[in-house]
């Protein structure tokens, strides 16, 4: 049994009709951000992000700004591989008024706080990553970092239809090179554009008000080339769409199968499996170093995150070319469950 080939969306496409319910052709995906999310109406069901991690040399580091329509949520945090510190800061703010959630993926977003500045100002197709906060476990935190988007590579934009009311577009885009540093206190990391690679999820949609999913993540040179891998389960399954996809030097291959994700709830460290459903195309084994957790009670949305970071091994076998083998390659998993 094979799962049929998704829909290539090719041009620039609205995701929602004039009442704010799904453009039935929107769903598929495309290679390109060509679809704009003009979310309208649904009141207090619209969900929106922007969330980005960078993998460096000696850290990890993400930022994102989530809008759930009646409040926004901002998250930094870093990891340190070696001594596995760890740091993650939380700003709510109640209503939201001045986070305003581009409709585009490649557009600019800002959030300003006592507590915390992140200002995401895409430019040039490049994005300038800026971000301050004062008290960071007690440190002064200050990141600078230049995200390029090289105008030849792919990536990832799907639309998940459940119906026409709920839906959800998600652009994934990977192996974007990354210079700049990170400063926290007085220690200072460098990155480079060579080896270093930020990911973007960006999300808009009417999403089920109780949702639980995966999605597993890495942006690396492995060898001569960039490769990111993309891969989610459970909130597609069903849908007759997936956002499993591997990016080889900036070109996209699309997996139009669902992934099983295997992995032990009450010991999220020890191993996961990530296979496709019916072929052997990804057969993959994540081996966690970290494990992350973070929790959000704001009376209206609760979420649970696990994100593990590790490393992959595997093979990845698609129908063109050779196969592709993954050794030790840093990046993450993360299962999320969200009432909201």
């Amino acid at each position: 049994m094979i799962q049929h080939a998704e829909k290539e969306i090719t041009e620039s496409t609205l995701l929602c009709d004039e009442k704010g319910n799904l453009n039935p052709k929107a769903i598929g995906y495309a290679k390109k951000p060509i679809i704009e999310s003009n979310l309208k109406g649904h009141y207090m069901r619209k969900k929106k992000w922007n969330y980005w991690c960078v993998f460096g040399d000696d850290i990890l580091f993400s930022a994102t700004i989530i809008h759930l329509d009646y409040a926004a949520i901002c998250t930094v945090y870093f990891l340190n591989y070696e001594t596995q510190r760890y740091v993650e800061k939380t700003v709510t703010i109640p209503l939201g008024n001045k986070v305003k959630m581009p409709s585009n993926v490649l557009e600019s977003v800002y959030l300003h706080s006592k507590e915390m500045s992140i200002q995401l100002l895409y430019i040039q197709n490049e994005t300038h990553m800026t971000i301050t906060i004062p008290d960071f476990d007690g440190d002064f935190l200050h990141a600078d970092l230049h995200i390029s988007h090289p105008i030849e590579d792919e990536s990832l934009n799907v639309v998940i239809p459940w119906n026409r009311t709920q839906f959800q577009f998600t652009a994934k885009h990977h192996i974007l090179p990354t210079f700049g540093f990170v400063k926290m206190g007085d220690a200072r990391y460098a990155f480079q554009a060579e080896d270093n690679f930020a990911v973007l999820d960006y999300s808009r949609g009417i999403l089920p008000r109780v949702a639980t999913w995966n999605w597993g993540f890495a942006s690396q040179r492995v060898g001569f080339r960039r490769i990111g891998l993309n891969f989610g389960g459970k909130w597609t399954d069903g849908t007759g769409m997936t956002e499993n996809a591997i990016f080889i030097d900036g070109k996209l291959m699309k997996i139009h199968e669902d992934l099983l994700f295997t992995y032990d709830t009450n010991n999220f460290m020890l191993p996961w499996k990530v296979k496709t459903k019916f072929s052997k195309e990804v057969d993959l084994t994540f081996t966690p170093f970290f494990h992350r957790t973070a929790k959000t009670d704001i009376k209206l949305a609760t979420t649970e995150v696990n994100q593990m970071m590790g490393y992959y091994n595997g093979k990845i076998q698609l129908e063109e070319g050779p196969p592709i083998h993954i050794r030790e390659m840093l990046g993450c998993i993360v299962e999320r469950k969200a009432k909201w």
